[in-house]
């Protein structure tokens, strides 16, 4: 997509899951005048393979580094749902969050995993964010009945966000050039030096550059993000 949307919710399971898929096109479209809300899902207590480690304070820790990294984008809000790392449920309590997010923020475009991987793993928060995100959309943010208290008590009015943008699919159809936002890209994932396991800053420049290299007629300097994009009636 070329035109860039004002305002923008970004779902991700995980502290690092968004800057890793989709901060490039987060920094792009900040830079270009977006407004940008995060929302994490999950506090990340449990991705370490440290055993000296507890999950409430590695769960401190990667909030922080996902504070940091937004930071380092330019993301105006990040909001912490807190939920313990892979226990996310696809159930109306999850749903209602969501719900709640995209009536607050009234996003042009939501970003979020891809729900229906095939062919190749998926963390199960992975699967449900995606799935809980979709349903949020459409129909549940759209329609005053569903959560019928967030419209009643909370005065938050329906909205129809006219975009999904899937990230980590196995069936991207669109491809956005992130090669003036990599800087931005590369400090938001360093801040996640939890996750790292020892990479150096040069490893991990050349690793992200690697995976967003266009593969074919590019001329080296050039990087892409790339979506599965779902659109919606808005009118």
């Amino acid at each position: 997509m070329d035109e860039t949307p004002q305002k923008v919710l970004v779902v991700t399971p995980h502290p690092d899951d968004a800057d890793f898929w989709c901060s490039g096109t987060v920094a792009k479209w900040i830079a270009d005048g977006a407004t940008v809300r995060y929302v994490l899902c999950t506090d990340g207590g449990k991705g370490t393979t440290d055993p000296e480690i507890s999950s409430s304070d590695l769960s401190k820790i990667r909030e922080q580094e996902q504070a940091d990294a937004v930071e380092a984008l330019g993301v105006q809000e990040l909001v912490l749902l807190h939920h313990p790392d892979g226990l996310l449920e696809d159930n109306d309590e999850f749903r209602m969050e969501l719900v709640r997010q995209i009536r607050q923020v009234q996003p042009d475009v939501v970003l979020c995993p891809e729900p229906y991987r095939k062919n190749l793993a998926w963390h199960r928060d992975h699967r449900i964010t995606g799935q809980v995100a979709l349903d949020a959309v459409f129909p549940c943010a759209r329609d005053h009945l569903h959560f019928v208290e967030l419209w009643r008590d909370e005065g938050l009015e329906p909205h129809k966000t006219g975009t999904i943008l899937f990230w980590g699919t196995e069936e991207a159809d669109t491809s956005i050039d992130i090669s003036k936002s990599m800087d931005a890209k590369i400090k938001a994932i360093s801040a996640h030096t939890s996750q790292m396991d020892g990479r150096n800053l040069q490893e991990i420049e050349a690793f992200i550059k690697e995976r967003a290299q266009v593969s074919e007629g590019g001329s080296g300097d050039e990087y892409v993000e790339e979506f599965r994009k779902l659109t919606f009636r808005t009118t």
